[in-house]
Protein backbone atom coordinates (compact mmCIF):
# COMPACT_ATOMS: atom_id res chain seq x y z
CA UNK A 1 0.00 0.00 0.00
CA UNK A 2 1.18 3.40 -0.74
CA UNK A 3 1.57 6.30 1.71
CA UNK A 4 -0.90 8.15 -0.25
CA UNK A 5 -3.20 5.38 0.84
CA UNK A 6 -2.47 5.52 3.82
CA UNK A 7 -2.59 9.25 4.63
CA UNK A 8 -5.67 10.49 6.56
CA UNK A 9 -7.67 12.37 3.73
CA UNK A 10 -7.95 16.79 3.79
CA UNK A 11 -10.63 18.73 4.35
CA UNK A 12 -12.33 22.02 5.37
CA UNK A 13 -12.76 22.67 8.66
CA UNK A 14 -15.89 25.15 9.22
CA UNK A 15 -16.35 26.58 12.47
CA UNK A 16 -19.24 28.49 12.89
CA UNK A 17 -18.43 31.41 15.26
CA UNK A 18 -20.19 34.09 17.34
CA UNK A 19 -18.25 34.78 20.83
CA UNK A 20 -16.22 32.37 20.52
CA UNK A 21 -12.47 34.45 22.00
CA UNK A 22 -11.91 32.38 24.87
CA UNK A 23 -12.72 28.56 23.34
CA UNK A 24 -10.44 29.39 20.00
CA UNK A 25 -7.52 28.73 21.00
CA UNK A 26 -8.23 25.26 22.21
CA UNK A 27 -10.26 24.95 19.18
CA UNK A 28 -7.83 25.30 16.17
CA UNK A 29 -4.74 23.70 17.99
CA UNK A 30 -7.07 21.05 17.89
CA UNK A 31 -6.93 20.64 14.39
CA UNK A 32 -5.77 17.73 12.09
CA UNK A 33 -2.77 18.10 10.53
CA UNK A 34 -3.27 19.72 6.71
CA UNK A 35 -7.10 20.64 7.29
CA UNK A 36 -7.61 24.19 6.76
CA UNK A 37 -10.15 26.00 9.25
CA UNK A 38 -12.27 28.74 8.20
CA UNK A 39 -13.71 30.43 10.71
CA UNK A 40 -17.34 31.78 10.28
CA UNK A 41 -17.88 35.07 12.04
CA UNK A 42 -21.47 35.60 12.40
CA UNK A 43 -21.44 39.10 14.18
CA UNK A 44 -18.77 38.75 17.08
CA UNK A 45 -17.75 41.68 19.60
CA UNK A 46 -15.32 39.66 21.22
CA UNK A 47 -12.09 40.11 18.47
CA UNK A 48 -12.82 36.36 17.95
CA UNK A 49 -12.42 37.21 13.74
CA UNK A 50 -8.84 38.81 14.73
CA UNK A 51 -8.07 35.87 17.11
CA UNK A 52 -8.68 33.07 14.22
CA UNK A 53 -7.31 35.27 11.76
CA UNK A 54 -3.84 35.32 14.16
CA UNK A 55 -3.74 31.52 14.64
CA UNK A 56 -3.94 30.94 10.96
CA UNK A 57 -7.67 30.15 10.16
CA UNK A 58 -9.30 31.14 7.17
CA UNK A 59 -12.07 33.91 7.95
CA UNK A 60 -15.30 34.33 7.00
CA UNK A 61 -17.57 37.28 7.83
CA UNK A 62 -21.45 36.46 7.53
CA UNK A 63 -23.55 39.50 8.42
CA UNK A 64 -27.35 37.52 8.04
CA UNK A 65 -27.59 36.18 11.76
CA UNK A 66 -28.05 32.28 12.02
CA UNK A 67 -26.53 28.92 12.46
CA UNK A 68 -27.33 27.96 9.16
CA UNK A 69 -26.55 31.32 7.82
CA UNK A 70 -22.73 30.71 8.92
CA UNK A 71 -22.60 26.91 8.29
CA UNK A 72 -23.54 27.79 4.64
CA UNK A 73 -21.43 30.65 4.16
CA UNK A 74 -18.46 28.34 5.30
CA UNK A 75 -19.38 25.62 3.24
CA UNK A 76 -19.60 28.06 0.04
CA UNK A 77 -15.86 29.27 1.36
CA UNK A 78 -14.96 25.78 0.85
CA UNK A 79 -12.71 24.15 -1.91
CA UNK A 80 -11.24 20.95 -0.26
CA UNK A 81 -13.34 17.60 -1.67
CA UNK A 82 -14.21 16.67 1.86
CA UNK A 83 -15.96 19.51 4.04
CA UNK A 84 -16.45 18.92 8.14
CA UNK A 85 -18.38 20.61 10.10
CA UNK A 86 -18.23 21.28 13.83
CA UNK A 87 -19.11 23.69 16.41
CA UNK A 88 -16.72 26.48 17.70
CA UNK A 89 -17.05 26.20 21.79
CA UNK A 90 -14.54 23.89 22.74
CA UNK A 91 -16.79 21.29 23.31
CA UNK A 92 -15.77 18.96 20.88
CA UNK A 93 -12.45 18.22 19.64
CA UNK A 94 -12.16 18.80 15.76
CA UNK A 95 -9.39 15.91 15.79
CA UNK A 96 -11.82 13.13 16.12
CA UNK A 97 -12.78 14.48 12.78
CA UNK A 98 -9.63 12.84 10.65
CA UNK A 99 -10.44 9.33 10.78
CA UNK A 100 -14.54 10.42 10.67
CA UNK A 101 -13.41 11.52 7.32
CA UNK A 102 -11.39 8.62 6.06
CA UNK A 103 -15.26 6.70 6.68
CA UNK A 104 -16.60 9.17 4.26
CA UNK A 105 -13.83 8.88 2.21
CA UNK A 106 -13.59 5.27 1.52
CA UNK A 107 -17.41 5.00 0.84
CA UNK A 108 -18.54 3.30 4.32
CA UNK A 109 -20.90 6.64 4.99
CA UNK A 110 -21.95 9.98 2.53
CA UNK A 111 -22.96 11.56 5.68
CA UNK A 112 -20.72 10.72 8.82
CA UNK A 113 -22.42 12.96 12.02
CA UNK A 114 -20.71 12.77 16.04
CA UNK A 115 -22.94 11.37 17.96
CA UNK A 116 -21.91 13.27 21.62
CA UNK A 117 -21.73 11.18 24.41
CA UNK A 118 -21.53 13.33 27.45
CA UNK A 119 -18.00 14.12 30.04
CA UNK A 120 -19.97 15.17 32.99
CA UNK A 121 -22.50 15.72 34.61
CA UNK A 122 -24.67 19.08 32.94
CA UNK A 123 -22.54 19.06 30.25
CA UNK A 124 -25.79 18.91 28.01
CA UNK A 125 -28.68 20.79 29.82
CA UNK A 126 -31.82 18.16 30.03
CA UNK A 127 -33.81 20.69 27.76
CA UNK A 128 -31.64 20.26 25.30
CA UNK A 129 -31.13 16.54 25.03
CA UNK A 130 -34.89 15.98 25.57
CA UNK A 131 -35.42 18.67 22.43
CA UNK A 132 -32.90 16.05 20.83
CA UNK A 133 -34.14 13.19 21.91
CA UNK A 134 -37.94 14.42 20.31
CA UNK A 135 -36.15 15.42 16.75
CA UNK A 136 -34.51 12.24 16.81
CA UNK A 137 -38.06 10.04 16.74
CA UNK A 138 -39.64 12.86 14.38
CA UNK A 139 -36.64 12.29 11.95
CA UNK A 140 -36.98 8.45 12.08
CA UNK A 141 -40.96 8.93 10.93
CA UNK A 142 -39.85 11.25 8.23
CA UNK A 143 -36.89 9.34 7.01
CA UNK A 144 -36.51 5.90 8.62
CA UNK A 145 -32.99 6.73 10.04
CA UNK A 146 -32.29 5.39 12.99
CA UNK A 147 -30.39 8.08 14.68
CA UNK A 148 -29.39 8.91 18.27
CA UNK A 149 -28.42 12.11 17.79
CA UNK A 150 -28.32 15.46 15.32
CA UNK A 151 -25.26 16.87 16.40
CA UNK A 152 -23.20 19.54 14.58
CA UNK A 153 -20.18 17.25 14.36
CA UNK A 154 -19.73 16.07 10.52
CA UNK A 155 -18.25 14.90 7.03
CA UNK A 156 -19.29 14.79 3.95
CA UNK A 157 -18.15 15.44 0.44
CA UNK A 158 -18.37 19.07 -0.69
CA UNK A 159 -20.21 18.81 -4.21
CA UNK A 160 -22.90 16.38 -3.10
CA UNK A 161 -23.72 18.75 -0.22
CA UNK A 162 -24.04 21.50 -2.66
CA UNK A 163 -26.00 19.63 -4.29
CA UNK A 164 -28.35 19.35 -1.51
CA UNK A 165 -29.22 22.88 -1.88
CA UNK A 166 -30.11 23.76 1.45
CA UNK A 167 -32.07 26.80 2.24
CA UNK A 168 -32.50 27.07 6.22
CA UNK A 169 -30.53 29.53 7.68
CA UNK A 170 -30.99 29.40 11.18
CA UNK A 171 -31.05 26.13 13.21
CA UNK A 172 -32.87 24.00 11.43
CA UNK A 173 -29.86 23.69 8.56
CA UNK A 174 -27.88 20.68 10.76
CA UNK A 175 -31.41 18.90 10.62
CA UNK A 176 -32.38 19.65 6.93
CA UNK A 177 -28.64 18.26 5.99
CA UNK A 178 -29.70 14.90 7.34
CA UNK A 179 -33.51 15.27 5.81
CA UNK A 180 -32.57 15.83 2.69
CA UNK A 181 -29.21 13.68 2.32
CA UNK A 182 -31.61 10.48 3.40
CA UNK A 183 -34.28 11.69 0.73
CA UNK A 184 -31.16 11.37 -1.74
CA UNK A 185 -30.65 7.87 -1.18
CA UNK A 186 -27.27 8.78 1.04
CA UNK A 187 -25.64 6.19 3.58
CA UNK A 188 -26.23 8.39 6.70
CA UNK A 189 -23.97 6.78 9.88
CA UNK A 190 -23.14 8.20 13.42
CA UNK A 191 -19.74 6.88 15.61
CA UNK A 192 -19.43 8.49 19.11
CA UNK A 193 -17.73 11.50 20.24
CA UNK A 194 -17.00 13.10 23.91
CA UNK A 195 -19.40 15.95 24.43
CA UNK A 196 -17.10 18.28 26.77
CA UNK A 197 -18.15 21.71 29.07
CA UNK A 198 -18.97 24.39 26.46
CA UNK A 199 -17.02 27.83 26.76
CA UNK A 200 -19.28 30.08 27.62
CA UNK A 201 -23.21 30.39 26.79
CA UNK A 202 -24.87 28.26 24.13
CA UNK A 203 -26.38 30.80 21.34
CA UNK A 204 -29.13 28.27 20.86
CA UNK A 205 -30.02 25.72 23.50
CA UNK A 206 -28.75 27.35 26.44
CA UNK A 207 -32.46 28.13 27.63
CA UNK A 208 -35.88 26.74 27.74
CA UNK A 209 -36.39 29.88 25.04
CA UNK A 210 -33.89 28.91 22.76
CA UNK A 211 -34.17 25.59 22.41
CA UNK A 212 -38.28 26.08 21.66
CA UNK A 213 -37.01 28.02 18.86
CA UNK A 214 -34.37 25.44 17.60
CA UNK A 215 -37.28 23.08 18.08
CA UNK A 216 -39.70 25.20 16.02
CA UNK A 217 -37.37 25.61 12.97
CA UNK A 218 -36.35 21.89 12.89
CA UNK A 219 -40.15 21.37 13.22
CA UNK A 220 -40.36 23.66 10.10
CA UNK A 221 -37.90 21.01 8.51
CA UNK A 222 -39.58 17.86 9.22
CA UNK A 223 -42.38 19.11 7.49
CA UNK A 224 -40.90 19.35 4.20
CA UNK A 225 -42.29 16.98 1.57
CA UNK A 226 -39.38 14.97 -0.22
CA UNK A 227 -38.10 16.90 -3.19
CA UNK A 228 -39.26 20.54 -2.38
CA UNK A 229 -37.13 23.61 -1.66
CA UNK A 230 -39.37 26.21 0.49
CA UNK A 231 -37.48 29.68 1.13
CA UNK A 232 -34.75 30.16 3.03
CA UNK A 233 -35.64 31.39 6.85
CA UNK A 234 -34.07 34.62 7.59
CA UNK A 235 -32.63 36.05 10.87
CA UNK A 236 -32.89 34.02 14.12
CA UNK A 237 -34.75 34.08 16.67
CA UNK A 238 -33.07 32.86 19.62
Amino acid sequence: MTDSACRPPLADLVLPCLDEAEALPWVLARMPAGWRAIVVDNGSTDGSADIARSLGATVVHETRRGFGAACHAGLLTARAELVAFCDCDASMDPGLLAPMAARVASGEADLLLGRRRPQGRGVWPAHARAGNLALARMLRRRTGLRLRDLGPMRVARREALLGLDLTDRRSGYPLQMVVRAADAGWKVAETDVPYLPRSGKSKVTGTWRGTWHAVRDMRRVLAEPPGTHPAPAEGVSA
